[in-house]
């Protein structure tokens, strides 16, 4: 059995591959993250086989522990809750590199060529980890979702990573491991701080990086285990963390860009810091009655609905679906659009949509349905804030040059909000105040309710 063993991780590192291809396409992902869950059981089950293993009841008490919490937590979460939960398991993620990292520190001797390798691991691992908790809490509405600033952040901030970082190479030079503990609380320590200053508005693209960082420290920590003789098992750690690196650093990327932001200005900008005067808004907001939205929405040609995180928080998308299907019983065509940063997540409303069976196929991304709203009769616009504000177009605007849905170009607007509040980035809404918008107030899901039993009896 001991034989099998570096071959079972060559082959959990193939699944891993496998699965991440998966992923790439929806009718896939499913069994992608199967394959992956599958591989990873594998892959801690047969490390109990390795020779010399010690501490068998901390391992399994620990194994023990954190399955039975992830277990119960992924099947309690609410898929609003998603992006959270994602941040936090994200977070545990980089905190286990860390502790990683620290017992081979702790436990070098004669400065091993992994010193440095493990240093950077646990630097990447522990900012990873403190971040992901700011996240978590922001998204959790456990502390506020605005970007937390003080005078000198930045200057502090440098600080504090400099000090980690001269640490880690006192360490280095002086092959001991004295200030090992000041390390950690420094690197910790910059990964809140850096956090702090980021507003809810770019959590998608924050949990995007702290996701790709904790795949570089895992990465770092395998090469590092490598030089002290893990084998196969310490190329599992090098490729898993390499694959989650790498897609996690090509969303990141492209999440910026689809709000046309550096992430430097995501990480350093404190987006949302300021509220929006509202400067340059004309006109004012109308509403509109359920009974009268349905009129317009049952003798259209074609409706293009355009969901937000709203209809996350409303759990609306069946009543959507309904709402779907029962315009399309009227002969009305109906297709959604979905910007990249359409909620908390990336992918996070096309999931919701798949889940209530809207299929594929009517999901837009942001490209293909701009050239569609001029020809729409009605945009129906559920929850979403900032991702179809054309104050995006205006000069001067904090918004200036984000790529945005072009709903505001359709011959009518529907908009389903609770009330006139501004979204995640504190800016107002030009969108609201069109001739051609119509506002109507309320939960979504008892609106879209209200809507298809108006459309039905009609």
């Amino acid at each position: 059995m001991i034989d099998l063993v570096d071959p079972i991780y060559v082959l959990t590192i193939v699944f891993f591959v496998v699965a991440l291809q998966q992923m790439s396409d929806p009718k896939t992902a499913r069994r992608g993250i199967v394959a992956a869950g599958a591989a990873m059981l594998v892959a801690v089950l047969v490390t109990f086989l390795v020779p010399g293993l010690g501490n068998l009841l901390l391992i399994l008490g620990g194994a023990a522990i954190g399955g039975v919490l992830g277990y119960v937590a992924a099947k309690r979460v609410k898929m609003t809750d998603m992006p959270q939960m994602v941040a936090i398991f994200n977070g545990m993620g980089g905190g286990a590199a860390a502790g990683i990292a620290a017992v081979e520190l702790v436990a070098f001797t004669d400065a091993p060529s992994y010193l440095g390798l493990a240093l950077a691991g646990a630097l990447i691992g522990s900012i990873s980890f403190a971040g992901s908790v700011i996240a978590f809490l922001k998204l959790q509405g456990w502390m506020t979702a605005r970007p937390v600033t003080f005078p000198g952040q930045q200057p502090v901030n440098l600080v504090v990573l400099a000090g980690a970082i001269g640490l880690a190479g006192l360490t280095l030079y002086l092959a001991a491991p004295t200030w090992l503990a000041v390390f950690f609380l420094l690197a910790l320590g910059y990964g809140l701080l850096m956090t702090l200053p980021i507003g809810g508005a770019d959590m998608p693209v924050v949990i995007s990086m702290y996701n790709a960082l904790t795949g570089v420290a895992v990465a770092l920590d395998g090469v590092a285990l490598v030089d002290s003789g893990a084998g196969a098992a310490a190329a599992a750690m090098i490729i898993a963390g390499t694959l989650v690196g790498a897609a996690g650093t090509i969303l990141t990327v492209v999440m910026a860009r689809a709000m046309n932001r550096s992430i430097g200005n995501v990480l350093f900008g404190a987006f949302g810091a300021t509220v929006d005067s509202g400067a340059g808004v004309t006109g004012s907001m109308r509403s509109i009655e359920p009974d009268d939205a349905a009129v317009m929405l049952a003798y259209a040609s074609r409706v293009i609905i355009t969901p937000g995180y709203g209809l996350a928080v409303a759990q609306a998308q069946h009543k959507v679906k309904e709402l779907m299907d029962v315009l399309e019983a009227k002969g009305v065509s109906v297709r959604f659009g979905i910007h990249p940063v359409a909620g908390r997540m990336p992918g996070h409303m096309n999931v919701l949509l798949a889940e209530s069976g809207v299929p594929y196929d009517r999901l837009l991304d942001r490209d293909e349905v701009n050239p569609e709203f001029a020809h729409a009769d009605v945009v129906l616009v559920i929850g979403a804030n900032d991702v179809v504000n054309p104050a995006a177009r205006r000069v001067g605007s904090p918004l200036q040059g984000m790529p945005i849905l072009d709903v505001d170009q359709a011959k009518n607007v529907i908009v389903l909000k609770r009330g006139q509040g501004k979204g995640f980035a504190g800016i107002e809404n030009d969108l609201f105040y069109k001739d051609n918008t119509r506002m109507l107030y309320g939960d979504a899901q008892d609106s879209v309710a209200k809507l298809v039993q108006a459309i039905k009896k009609l």
